[in-house]
């Protein structure tokens, strides 16, 4: 169902079903009425630390301009009429070295917006490259809290990679629409590093690099609206992705808090802002150099000091002010923001700046608007010197309080400075020139006027965070509708019971083609025993064969009969006939019907093009070459690598993405190489059985040991690991819900089974 707009007024309504009417929605579905009182927005923000006052900005990477701009719009959305409800999702923290606020469940901040912070992963704070690993498991919960709701959200907006890749799990498992927006991204921060003369692989290992770039790929193909800053940003950055739509993307820049941002005001002063800066400086009265960012190699404040140092003209007529965020124990600093502490204090010494320059260790977010208003008062200039900027709000708020800028000649200072024209674009990397652009903004006092003027003027009638919001609503809504209308599912299930929730308490998924291939009939017989033991206990079969060779295959096994088959590495369910999940298992496995699940396929099938894979993987013979017509399915296309090769399946996803095709691979056993529809899997397969069956992933237990089957051990579900599993699977020793057995094949699953006590008799 897509968003619908009701009545004359033009306002935005949610979209709705009526209360007699069950419908399919990604892979939900629907029976409950949906009322039509305003729209409801669920922001994704994950990383750093987020609470809804006293920002603490600049204290890590992770908590800068994308946090300010995350509660600015969710605050102003939840003013607007037309909005009854705005939640930030974010990751809850409980940790003695930040505050008990991130330790909160639910932080309400307004009447109508809600922190809700959900834990994934170790409790303790953890910088976002570290948190890939555990972004499954929030994905996972959050689709059965938000379906637990009487109300789902009318569309998901999603920051940053992180939150991008489980945006696109929600929205391919719940049908929700999703918006993005990178703010920083991972082709452009790799180019940047290497034009830096950083290696690729260093970059990779300390930035998730790799990671981090595949999400953004899976978050744009997902994504029904992209918003971006700036024109530079979607003609330059966005164009770099494979699977990002221009037609699905609308700059919209952000805006500035116009009761915090403005000009110096008659009769007024900033003293919180000089006894801060008092300690520093030996003449606070000169015209100062304002530089405000977080600590980061990125942000290039070095660069900025030793210019400050190296002329005469700036020294000796100025001071030099950099607030960089909030250090209380240098110790407790990252690695990257000690070096840039480190680097600054060798500058003031080679320099002698002692007395020219302040960078003071604490300040609050609300003393933040009061530091470019003391320095337009005193007739300075605020400097962003970053080597990359993709949109630059901070260059907004100096603009609003009147201060003219000096930016980087990079990504959104461009269209700022644009509209603006309150100030000088500089290339940054020339040391030469940022320091004559910085001398040069601050000799002209006639033109310091006009530059202030103009800043304060432009940023009230472009950059306002009414307007921002006003189009941002519009135009999500819009494309949410438009996309929703055409990837509409089917309405295929009027009625009850096909959807009701399982009354077997527990799923074993069991995996056909590892340790259940060739098991000792010792194993094999205290299995089906324990299993026959356990008539509550629902089994799934997972495997990469066809439906009808796999059956024959656990035939003789003669382990009680499964309820589901994830068959074609999860392309092909079949569900026990009546799909009841209620029914007792029946002695073996006569008379048992299973029929296909078309719902499935249907879901998977949207826009999986089979014959443009087969075309655009020819180009890789005779690396890959096609497996026979029983491997063959209509939705996976498998292949049989000439040699084991590891990188063939990098040059793989790339040739796939470079074809604008919606496919992804999958290499199993290092000879292996299956393409399915981009959102197909095994692991998929199984959530779509849960969420259809309101089975907790928690009570599902998989089993795993091959090759590519890692993801079947990432989220909520439960996991075995044989003894004789792949060694690519050992990264994953360690993960709190995944056991790996000291014993292999069917043994090591029993014992998987006894650790978590899955099996009551």
């Amino acid at each position: 169902m897509g968003l619908s707009r009701a009545g004359g007024g033009g306002s935005v309504l949610p979209p709705r079903c009526s209360a007699d009417e069950t419908h399919w929605r990604g892979y939900r579905w629907c029976t409950r009425p949906r009322f039509t009182l305003g729209l409801y927005v669920l922001h994704l923000h994950l990383h750093g630390l987020f609470r809804g006052h006293d920002l603490e900005l600049g204290r890590d990477p992770d908590t800068g301009g994308q946090t300010t701009y995350v509660l600015e719009l969710a605050r102003s959305m939840a003013a607007r009429p037309e909005v009854e409800r705005v939640e930030v999702v974010t990751r809850q923290i409980v940790d003695r070295r930040v505050s008990s606020d991130y330790a909160r469940p639910l932080e309400s901040v307004g009447p109508d917006l809600t922190i809700r912070r959900v834990p994934f992963g170790p409790r303790r704070y953890l910088r976002k490259e570290l948190l890939w690993p555990h972004l499954d498991e929030l994905a996972d919960s959050l689709a059965e809290a938000l379906l637990a709701q009487p109300r789902l959200p009318d569309w998901i907006h999603a920051h940053y990679a992180d939150a991008g890749y489980v945006g696109a799990l929600l929205q391919r498992r719940l049908g929700l629409p999703l918006v993005f927006t990178g703010h920083s991204l991972g082709r452009e921060k790799r180019r940047r590093l290497m034009a830096a003369g950083l290696d690729p692989g260093q970059i990779d290992q300390q930035y998730a690099m790799a990671r981090r770039i595949e999400a953004e790929e899976l978050a744009l193909a997902h994504s029904h609206l992209v918003v971006t800053s700036t024109q530079q940003e979607l003609d330059h950055q966005y164009a770099r992705y494979a699977r990002f739509r221009p037609d699905r993307a609308r700059v919209i820049p952000p805006g500035v808090d116009a009761g915090q941002f403005f000009p110096p005001q008659p009769g007024a002063s900033e003293t919180v802002v000089e006894d801060l800066l008092q300690p520093f400086l030996r003449d606070p009265g000169k015209p100062p150099v304002l530089a405000i960012c977080r600590p980061d190699h990125r942000k290039n404040i070095p660069a900025l000091v030793e210019v400050f140092g190296r002329s005469e003209l700036l020294r000796q007529q100025h001071n030099l002010v950099l607030v960089m965020g909030c250090r209380n124990d240098p110790r407790q600093l990252d690695k990257q923001q000690r070096e840039v502490f480190q680097q600054i204090f060798e500058l003031v010494d080679r320099y002698d700046l002692y007395g020219r320059v302040a960078y003071p260790k604490q300040h609050h977010r609300n003393q933040v608007p009061a530091f470019y208003r003391w320095a337009s008062r005193c007739g300075g200039v605020f400097v962003n010197p970053a080597l990359t900027e993709p949109f630059g709000l901070t260059l907004l708020e100096a603009a609003a309080c009147g201060l003219p800028v000096v930016a980087t000649d990079d990504g959104g200072p461009r269209d700022i400075l644009q509209r603006c024209d309150n100030g000088l674009l500089v290339d940054v990397s020339d040391l030469d020139a940022l320091q004559q652009a910085v001398e040069e903004s601050l000799g002209q006092p006639r033109r310091w006027r006009r530059w202030s003027a103009n800043g304060i003027e432009a940023v009230s009638r472009h950059f306002s965070w009414d307007a921002h919001v006003c189009r941002y609503l519009g135009e999500a809504a819009a494309s949410t509708r438009t996309a929703a209308v055409a990837d509409q599912p089917t309405l295929w299930f009027r009625g009850s019971g096909e959807a009701q929730p399982s009354r077997r308490p527990r799923l074993l998924v069991l995996d056909l083609d590892a340790s259940l291939s060739g098991p000792d009939a010792g194993s094999l017989a205290e299995l089906r025993a324990r299993l026959q033991a356990n008539p509550d206990l629902g089994i799934g079969v997972c495997t990469g064969r066809g439906f009808k060779s796999a059956r024959q295959r656990y035939a003789e096994l003669h382990l009680p009969p499964p309820l589901v088959w994830i068959t074609q590495t999860g392309t092909e369910t079949h569900l026990a006939e009546g799909g009841d999940p209620q029914a007792p298992a029946p002695e073996g496995d006569q008379g048992l019907l299973y029929r296909p699940d078309p719902h499935w396929q249907e879901h998977i099938g949207r826009r999986w093009n089979r014959d443009a894979v087969e075309a655009a993987l020819a180009t890789l013979a005779p690396r890959l070459q096609p497996q026979g017509p029983g491997d063959q399915g209509p939705f996976k296309v498998s292949y049989l690598l000439a040699e084991p090769d590891d990188g063939i399946l990098a040059v793989v996803r790339q040739t796939l993405r470079s074809h604008g095709l919606m496919a992804r691979a999958h290499l199993f056993q290092h000879w292996y190489l299956d393409v399915l529809p981009l959102t197909a899997s095994k692991a998929e397969a199984i959530r779509y059985v849960a969420l259809r069956w309101s089975l907790p992933l928690e009570r599902v237990l998989v089993e795993a040991s091959q090759q590519g089957d890692g993801e079947l051990l990432a989220g909520l579900p439960l996991g075995v690991v044989p003894d004789d599993h792949d060694p690519t699977l050992e990264p994953l020793r360690g993960r709190r819900r995944v056991f790996f057995a000291n014993r292999p094949q069917a043994w090591g699953l029993l014992d998987g089974l006894a650790h978590h006590r899955f099996l009551r008799r």
